[in-house]
């Protein structure tokens, strides 16, 4: 991935995390390595944990941000919670996967944000 590429994303995942926490998720972690790969955000609110995926575009030119979900990606996802949930147990509560998908650019005022509940079983 490249410089600039990376940077789209990373803009994209704090778009993403500021919306989450303005509907009253709180941030548990960002940026989660797991051996399946990484986890974008570990969200909470109440006793739900949510792990979301964090899909970014600066424009729909090439498609929606979400089409880019493919049964691969989501397998190693499903995956990667799996393993996340297995090392940081719940006491209680459920969790879930979620996508999170940002259409913009750094320094656009106004990123256009889709979130898909419960996305990924």
């Amino acid at each position: 991935m490249n410089d600039q590429n990376l940077s789209v994303g990373r803009w994209g995942e704090a778009v993403a995390e500021e919306y989450l926490q303005r509907q009253g998720y709180l941030t548990v972690a960002r940026n989660v390595r797991t051996p399946y790969g990484e986890l974008d955000l570990i969200m909470q609110k109440d006793d739900e944990v949510i792990i979301v995926e964090v899909k970014t575009r600066t424009s729909r030119h090439m498609g929606l941000p979400e089409s880019s979900m493919t049964p691969g990606k989501t397998a190693h996802l499903i995956d990667a919670a799996e393993h996340y949930i297995q090392e940081h147990p719940l006491s209680q509560g459920t969790w879930r996967i979620d996508v999170v998908a940002v259409v913009g650019r750094p320094g656009c005022d106004r990123p256009q944000i889709e979130w898909f509940r419960d996305a990924v079983a």
